[in-house]
């Protein structure tokens, strides 16, 4: 598995806790930014790893900013994004059960760190189930189509 992670400044400590978990595990990622907490746009961070998990570079990605909200606004207008704002486990793994969401937003500001680290982990141990759901991711391509 190959991911993609990148925060704002509001997020940026988060995304290097996520990235030393990466390393623990040995999850190949590449981070695309920023490199301190000065403050920067998150849409600018959030727009290439979307588009680089749609377009298969990378398999899914992850990205932190102070709530979450932003990021998940922003990479949810890349078409193949199924980006999802999780701020606890049981989500976490629902939505890769259900909704197979290929990005995953935190909010630094909202949720603490032992629990975002097992946000990550299951997010990223959780599968799609397919089945009936894919029915349903389906017809979310089919909306991307029709705005295209």
């Amino acid at each position: 598995m190959k991911i993609a992670i990148a925060s704002d400044h509001g997020g940026f400590l988060y995304k290097e806790k996520i990235k030393a978990y990466l390393t623990e595990v040995g999850i190949e990622f590449k981070d695309f930014g920023p490199s301190d907490e000065n403050s920067v746009d998150y849409p600018d961070y959030a727009k290439p790893v979307a588009e680089s998990v749609a377009n298969g570079t990378y398999d899914r990605g992850i990205l932190v900013c102070g709530t979450g909200i932003g990021m998940s606004i922003a990479a949810n207008k890349v078409d193949g994004i199924r980006c999802a704002l999780v701020s606890d486990v049981f989500t976490a793994e629902v939505t890769r059960q259900h909704n197979n969401s290929n990005v995953l937003a935190l909010g630094q500001r909202v949720i603490g760190e032992g629990l975002m680290l097992l946000i990550v982990k299951t997010w990223l141990n959780s599968e799609f189930e397919g089945g009936r759901h894919q029915n349903r991711i389906d017809k979310i391509s089919a909306i991307e189509s029709c705005n295209g």
